[in-house]
């Protein structure tokens, strides 16, 4: 397992180098995807030539330090959904209504002309 171990910090130390150049844009996943994911593959292939499952105990141990030196002053962009304007909101309710009295009418009044053709 020492083995191992010393084999995967060269997996950090080579994300380390590729995100110090990427500096401010760590909350970035459009950035950070690529080394990210190069992390986890080479985490995976070294476990693999290892003979160790993934993801072990070791590996987390580099993906929780990934998270604490450069994601830990991320926070999740959430949309905060509001109502809608008063105004809005009334011509929302109000079109459907009015409009169902007019389409019944349009119904009875095309059926009853349908009725007088035949």
């Amino acid at each position: 397992m020492e083995m191992y171990d010393k084999s995967i910090s060269s997996c950090w130390e080579g994300y380390q180098d590729v995100m110090e150049d990427i500096k401010e844009d760590w909350c970035d996943w459009a950035i950070i995807s690529r080394p990210y994911s190069d992390l986890q593959e080479c985490l995976e292939i070294e476990a693999e030539r290892f003979g160790l499952g993934f993801p072990n105990p070791s590996a987390e141990q580099i993906i929780f330090k990934t998270h604490q030196t450069h994601f830990a002053n991320c926070t999740l962009a959430e949309t905060t959904f509001s109502d809608p304007p008063e105004d809005v909101l009334l011509a929302m309710i109000i079109a459907p209504i009015c409009l169902i009295p007019f389409l019944v009418t349009l119904v009875v009044w095309k059926s009853k002309d349908s009725e007088a053709r035949a």
